[in-house]
């Protein structure tokens, strides 16, 4: 009598919908831009909310290197003290794609404001100084991000749209560095 009761207790929770980490996930991926992004959410103090393209238009998209591992990097932009975020998060092992901001925020990557609201960040899983971590795969899914990025926009999928941050002006870091494949990335984006 008392596993009848049991299971069924735990049949009428589980009709309720208290046992939701499934929907929680489908929930999580209809919150994302890019459809096969994992929402991985910077805390609301590291970017500004907005309403993108009507408040800024969106021309520009940045390309980072984040000199952390993905997980830290997710770890900064969930860290209220760090005061910076990008809209994505693309991991070098096996291409996944992280949002951390919706695109129509302003997300906190650029350090130029003028640059921030025009702009959206992809930050890529590596150090400028080595390569191994600018993988096939890396390429090939932030290639088909900037593609639909550029496609919803109506950005060029050119290198002065598609520009590094050290090509932001006033900017003071030297990402993507002089491994990142330019030629490669931009023949990617336009045949993605």
């Amino acid at each position: 009598m008392d596993r009848r009761r049991l299971l069924k207790g735990a049949a009428s929770v589980a009709a309720t919908g208290v046992l939701l980490p499934a929907a929680h996930a489908r929930a999580a991926a209809a919150d994302t831009d890019f459809p096969t992004a994992e929402w991985l959410p910077a805390t609301a103090s590291n970017f500004t909310p907005s309403s993108r393209p009507s408040s800024y238009p969106v021309n520009f998209v940045v390309v980072h290197v984040t000199q952390e591992t993905f997980g830290d990097t997710i770890d900064i932009f969930q860290d209220s003290a760090r005061q910076v975020s990008a809209h994505y998060v693309v991991r070098s092992a096996d291409g996944h794609v992280a949002q951390c901001v919706r695109e129509r925020n302003v997300g906190w990557h650029a350090g130029n404001w003028d640059y921030n609201t025009r702009s959206i960040g992809i930050e890529h899983e590596g150090w400028v100084d080595r390569p191994e971590y600018f993988t096939d795969v890396l390429y090939e899914r932030s290639a088909a991000l900037t593609s639909s990025i550029c496609d919803r926009y109506g950005i060029p999928k050119d290198r002065t749209h598609i520009i590094g941050h050290n090509e932001v002006p006033g900017a003071t870091h030297s990402d993507p560095g002089p491994f990142w494949d330019w030629g490669r990335y931009i023949r990617l984006v336009n045949f993605t």
